[in-house]
């Protein structure tokens, strides 16, 4: 179904649009009538809105259920053995408390008859790369945050696709749920901050739309930790300095925050005033990936935060060896106690994909970098690239043996639990150095100082 030409000439009139039939504007008390169907899409700015957030419903256990019709109403977890932790699980598993991060003895327990169903990234990358080239054909912009979510800008795209935006979203959602066997919730709104809100709004299945004249009050009651890059050690931040709500926040003065947070606060500013400037980029897609927290008191010692690092640099080698990525650029992130941020940079020899390579180029960099009282801590791996890419010489590759080493134990923790093995600095030593980074003269490149 495409729109008529007389329609698409005044596309803002678009104020309603059903999500079965298609029909736009058909709408009396709430249904459509055209099909009688309840699930209609009514809002004021419909027709004039353009930046989507898409977002796979309960992505990995979803393409399990699709696989194995027969798991169709059964609550299903995916994830690590009874010694591991929930990846995620299906929407009936958390009607029981079941969450993603949980021990899996926990969620057992919770959710005692729920099938357990170990990880397979290639099949959900698979299905990633099926559902993404549907979004591709509608627009190329399109930036990906992970293998299940999305932003999109179909700004003018009206005359190319048949229809404005949100005809073109609901058509898409059919479209996936049809050849993909997948469902997709999607957020439309006037920037990225409001879609990825509102695409959480009407899960699963589901559809919302925030304009932005009603954003501000909407967003007033919300807790602070709804805002990106406030996580639960800032929110407390926050709250002990007066800011528990959204609103809190747009009503404090903006030199008021941006003398009591730094760059930050001018950030908080913005978004509690529901204004988000930031593109859709399909440049940034998959260049970066990173991993990070912020402590409940500053750290100044260099083993204190080496004790911190070292996790944050198993977690994310092996966030990279499970998406099947190596990145080319290390870097490091710190946050001053005066929450300026701190950023240090290290093209490697070659891209890696393991802790052992990861925190030894961190730890010679956080060690330049000792002196102040630091909140935060986080590590991250750039300039992604496929593992093929990957030097494969156990002979004459640090990464290559390391990578050997950390692929038995996935494979280890994957059968029994994460806690069934210990990697860790205290087991194996890294001598200064390792990993082939080319050594950098005199100061490491920095950013954000």
């Amino acid at each position: 179904m495409h729109y008529g030409v007389e329609t698409l000439r005044s596309i803002e009139a678009v104020q309603a649009l059903c999500r079965d039939c298609l029909s736009p504007n058909a709408v009396q008390s709430g249904r459509c009538t055209a099909c009688g169907s309840p699930r209609v899409l009514a809002h004021p700015d419909l027709g004039r809105l353009h930046i989507a957030h898409l977002d796979c419903d309960a992505f990995y256990a979803s393409v399990e259920k699709r696989d194995r019709p027969e798991l169709r109403d059964v609550p299903v977890i995916v994830g690590g053995a009874k010694r591991g932790v929930v990846t995620t699980c299906c929407y009936i598993a958390r009607q029981y408390g079941v969450r993603s991060a949980m021990p899996m003895f926990k969620a057992l327990k919770a959710c005692s008859d729920a099938v357990v169903i170990k990880p397979d990234f290639a099949k959900y990358k698979a299905a990633s790369r099926a559902i993404f080239g549907k979004v591709r054909a509608l627009t190329p912009l399109v930036q990906t945050l992970s293998l299940d979510e999305a932003w999109i800008d179909l700004s003018g795209t009206e005359r190319l696709n048949g229809g404005p935006p949100a005809f073109q979203l609901v058509r898409l959602q059919q479209e996936i749920e049809r050849e993909v066997g997948l469902t997709v919730s999607v957020g439309l709104a006037a920037n990225r901050f409001l879609a990825k809100i509102a695409s959480d709004l009407d899960k699963p299945r589901g559809f919302a739309v925030i304009g932005q004249d009603e954003a501000a009050a909407f967003l007033a009651n919300r807790p602070v930790s709804i805002l990106p890059g406030v996580g639960p050690v800032f929110a407390r931040t926050l709250g002990s300095d007066g800011y528990r709500t959204v609103g809190d926040l747009a009503a404090a003065e903006i030199k008021t925050l941006a003398a009591r947070y730094g760059e930050h606060g001018l950030r908080l500013h913005a978004l509690a005033h529901a204004r988000d400037n930031r593109p859709v980029d399909p440049d940034s897609e998959r260049k970066a990936m990173s991993c990070e927290t912020t402590f409940d008191a500053d750290l100044t010692g260099l083993a204190d935060l080496e004790n911190v690092l070292w996790p944050l640099c198993d977690r994310l080698a092996s966030q990279a060896r499970r998406e099947g990525v190596a990145g080319r650029v290390l870097t490091l992130k710190l946050r001053k106690s005066d929450f300026r941020i701190l950023t240090r940079r290290r093209t490697l020899a070659e891209p890696t994909q393991t802790a052992r390579i990861i925190f030894a180029q961190a730890r010679e960099m956080l060690a330049r970098e000792i002196g102040p009282a630091y909140r935060l801590i986080g590590v991250g791996i750039a300039d992604l690239v496929e593992p093929s890419d990957v030097a494969t010489d156990l002979f004459g590759s640090s990464e290559a043996r390391a990578l050997k080493a950390e692929k038995a134990i996935d494979a280890l923790r994957d059968k029994f639990g994460k806690a069934a093995v210990t990697s860790g600095r205290s087991v194996i030593p890294l001598p200064k150095g390792e990993g082939g980074a080319r050594a950098p003269r005199g100061r490491v490149r920095g950013f954000g100082d």
